[in-house]
């Protein structure tokens, strides 16, 4: 199994800046792709960014710019670095692997706990 811990999440005020950090442990094989997602009251989860093992990035257009995924694939740890933030990011964020426990297995989506993000001024 593999673990994800998250941590960073905090109340910050409009236009504040956050960094998330989310550290995968346990039987970690191979991680092919680490994530931020979210989810808003009353909204479904979205994906905000991921990275690839290769270093590939992805955002949703409303935070690009503002938003900046990176990775420690030696410490299998995604972070997220959230500058200018908006009332609107106000979410729970939940870190994602897509992962290998072994080598010969196929990879599974292991999730984080979440970690709560409010602006607010």
């Amino acid at each position: 199994q593999v673990q994800l811990v998250e941590s960073g999440g905090d109340l910050v005020q409009p236009g504040g800046s956050l960094r998330l950090s989310c550290a995968a442990s346990g039987s970690v094989f191979r991680i092919y792709v680490m994530g931020w997602y979210r989810q808003a009251p009353g909204k479904q989860r979205e994906l905000v960014a991921s990275i690839s093992s290769s270093g590939r990035l992805s955002y949703i257009d409303s935070v690009k710019g503002r938003f900046t995924i990176s990775r420690d694939n030696g410490k299998n740890t995604v972070y997220l670095q959230m500058n200018s933030l908006k009332p609107e990011d106000t979410a729970v964020y939940y870190c994602n692997a897509n992962a290998q426990t072994y080598n010969t297995g196929p990879p599974s989506n292991y999730w984080g706990q979440g970690t709560q993000v409010t602006v607010s001024s």
